[in-house]
């Protein structure tokens, strides 16, 4: 008698054997649990095309599954060690071929946006972009992927290939840095004129 596992109910060793079998819908489910953190992370670290690049990341994953042995940690290690890996790989592409990008008039200057749509596009990601892009290019990394890829330090570690404390010594640094921009920048607040008098 055969019982269907149905994804939902599947524990991470079933859902790895079977995609190590080739079943579709354990690549399915890795692909939705995973893929959204992977293309945060590559686009926080500057891809262009970060979504092409989560793709690639995923491809390589289904050629080397079969390789792969662990746990769910280990296997979140395993697809971002595989992402920083090409994100580098573009990067060096990009420095060697200069920039280029495509036209769209969503992003041709000349085209006026409404100052509405303007602020709310430039809040939030542009400056958390600005304070990371500040940090050193080790710093960054260890954050971007301790922040936005929800790895432990040890992953981060693995992921980078640095040793532990190095990593815990590089993100204390970059909580430094980045405590200094953001307490610099921020209105001191100002004693009230309300008195009980």
């Amino acid at each position: 008698m055969s019982v269907e596992v149905r994804p939902g109910d599947a524990t991470f060793a079933t859902i790895l054997a079977a995609a190590q079998a080739g079943e579709s819908w354990a690549f399915t489910h890795l692909w939705v649990e995973h893929a959204p953190a992977v293309a945060a992370f590559l686009r926080a670290r500057g891809s262009r095309e970060s979504d092409d690049l989560t793709s690639e990341v995923f491809l390589v994953v289904v050629e080397r599954i079969g390789e792969f042995r662990g746990d769910r940690a280990a296997f979140r290690s395993f697809v971002f060690s595989i992402a920083y890996r090409r994100l580098v790989d573009e990067l060096r592409m990009r420095s060697r071929r200069g920039e280029a990008e495509e036209w769209t008039s969503e992003i041709d200057p000349r085209r006026a946006s409404s100052a509405e749509d303007e602020a709310t596009s430039r809040l939030g990601d542009r400056d958390a972009l600005a304070l990371l892009d500040g940090l050193a290019p080790d710093q960054r990394d260890v954050m971007v992927l301790r922040v936005v890829a929800d790895l432990t330090v040890e992953q981060v570690a693995e992921v980078l290939g640095k040793r532990v404390g190095a990593v815990k010594a590089l993100q204390r640094r970059a909580l430094e840095n980045l405590r200094k921009k953001v307490a610099h920048t921020r209105t001191p607040a100002s004693p009230s004129d309300d008195s009980d008098e």
